[in-house]
């Protein structure tokens, strides 16, 4: 599509600084008013085409125009951009700054400060941001521990990071605040999760007294035939446990689900199913019939999951 002549090359489909855009002669300031562009943080401007409210992407690419030196897209922004997206609808770009450092706040920015060596801090796709070990290390030192675990599950999963450099990283920092939540989180974190609620689901299990579980593990019949992969397993009980984000609309979908859980059961496994209001509302009731599963008890006694 050609580029309308309005639009000066290089404005069309990123943020940029109004006042380098004047200074350039691109633009002025009563063209940087008119109904072509958005201006979403101080001197910060996006023709209205590329403007997209609800682009994590976009909003970081904003807030590295105004970073003051030696700053960094840091936290959950920066695990976003390296592929783990655990980001709510419309978080702020959460960045950190040198403890010395000055900058203006504003709605969709979350400021932390702390200390930064140059060796914590890189360009990732054309943005500052933290490494990937420092990133790593602050999200498993903040709190609450579940969404800490659930953060660290994400980047050891996408490879973003390895247990064992994480560990380096975090021994050569003693005394730093967090540690000993960071410790109770390497702990408990498990590189196979393959989705932030099945991290959840597993620490929900944990935290009833339930044994350890399997991580995807694969199920198979007497004779060695290949079942399907389950979310999580207690394999000497024949138990899986799995997390479903809601009932299947499609047909489809639906029979194949039914099929999966008769094969399951032909192979001598209990299949307990948990919703996502199984996990985050009811995390008592869920345990328990996860326990009754174990015990050789039929879990749809208790809630028709299974």
């Amino acid at each position: 599509m050609p580029r309308s002549p309005q639009v000066p090359p290089g404005l069309e489909s990123r943020p940029f600084r109004g006042s380098t855009a004047v200074a350039h002669g691109l633009l002025t300031w009563t063209m940087l008013r008119g109904r072509a562009w958005q201006r979403i943080l101080p001197d910060v401007y996006v023709h209205r085409a590329a403007h997209r409210p609800e682009d994590h992407r976009m909003w970081c690419e904003a807030v590295a125009l105004v970073l003051p030196t030696g700053a960094a897209i840091a936290g959950l922004s920066a695990a976003y951009l390296r592929g783990a997206g655990l980001l709510p609808p419309n978080a702020p770009v959460t960045v950190v700054l040198p403890r010395a450092a000055r900058m203006r706040p504003h709605t969709r920015v979350a400021v932390t400060r702390s200390v930064l060596s140059e060796a914590d801090l890189t360009v990732h796709t054309g943005l500052p941001v933290t490494t990937a070990l420092r990133t790593a290390f602050d999200l498993g030192r903040r709190p609450p521990r579940t969404d800490a675990v659930v953060a660290l599950d994400a980047l050891l999963h996408h490879r973003v990071v390895d247990l064992p450099a994480l560990r380096g990283y975090a021994a050569g920092r003693a005394g730093w605040p967090g540690l000993p939540l960071l410790r109770e989180v390497l702990a408990l974190v498990d590189p196979s999760a393959g989705s932030p609620m099945e991290t959840r689901l597993r620490l929900l299990l944990l935290d009833a007294g339930l044994p350890t579980p399997a991580v995807r593990h694969e199920v198979r019949d007497a004779g060695g035939q290949y079942v399907g992969r389950v979310d999580l397993a207690y394999p000497a009980r024949r138990v899986a446990v799995e997390y479903e984000p809601g009932p299947p609309r499609d047909p489809t979908l639906l029979r194949r689900q039914a099929t999966r859980f008769h094969a399951f059961r032909a192979a001598g496994w209990r299949l307990v199913r948990c919703t996502s209001d199984d996990v985050l509302r009811h995390p008592t009731r869920t345990a328990r019939m996860v326990a009754a599963a174990l015990r050789g008890r039929s879990a749809n006694r208790i809630n028709g999951l299974v």
